[in-house]
């Protein structure tokens, strides 16, 4: 299961996130999306788990908690939306 974390602290890494999904069980992967024009992160992220039973514990655990600081919101991720291409000004 794909699982949308939002309201990250900047600061977070991502095996700061990989180990706090892990109490839960098995995590594949853990990316915090950064922004590509400054670096930083934008605040949220994504946690995949192979085991979806594991996911949801993980998601009912950690779901309006404390997280260094923010409460952090922890849903499914749903799937990516297709956007129209943003067209370049010059």
């Amino acid at each position: 299961m794909n699982i949308y974390i939002g309201n990250l602290p900047y600061s977070i890494t991502e095996d700061e996130l990989r180990d706090t999904f892990s109490e839960f069980g098995q995590v594949d992967s853990a990316n915090i999306i950064i922004d590509k024009f400054s670096g930083r992160s934008k605040g949220f992220g994504f946690v995949e788990m192979p085991n979806d039973e594991d996911a949801e514990k993980a998601i009912d655990a950690l779901n309006d908690t404390d997280l260094n600081g923010r409460t952090i919101k922890v849903n499914q991720a749903r799937p990516r939306e297709e956007r129209p291409m943003r067209r370049e000004r010059y």
